[in-house]
């Protein structure tokens, strides 16, 4: 059987509270683009876009203009916790191409202690274009 140390603990401690938060949303913090979007339009979430740059073909959202967005590319993530709230409860959408890349993402913010974090169950790139239909 696996020993854990002090620090193990607490971060089996701080898994077992998201997992908490995370029963308690719907589809265990997985949202679609309904729902995505009105996350950050009415509850003013910031939107992370965390393709790693191979991934992303023409703009990333931060560079489609989405309101809140950030391009935090995954291999580079932890360059950019800087631009995360400090209110740890306010809400975060994460979002890559297939949910990979994203899902990870909230389990290390969750992790970090924000209580408040949904995977985009969609592409990020349908986001990007349903925007920009909707912002002519």
């Amino acid at each position: 059987m696996a020993t854990f140390t002090e620090f193990d603990e607490k971060v089996v401690e701080r898994i077992k509270e998201q997992l908490t938060f995370n029963k308690e949303k719907n589809e265990l913090g997985n949202v679609d683009l309904e729902r995505a979007i009105e996350l950050v339009r009415d509850a003013e979430a910031i939107l992370l876009d965390v393709r790693p740059p191979a991934k992303v073909s023409g703009e990333n959202a931060q560079e489609a203009d989405i309101p809140s967005a950030y391009y935090t590319p995954y291999p580079e993530f932890t360059n950019y916790l800087d631009i995360l709230p400090n209110d740890r409860a306010n809400p975060i959408v994460v979002a890559c191409l297939k949910g990979l890349f994203a899902n990870r993402v909230k389990a290390y913010l969750e992790v970090l202690g924000f209580s408040n974090v949904y995977a985009f169950s969609g592409n990020i790139e349908d986001w990007i274009t349903a925007h920009k239909a909707h912002s002519k």
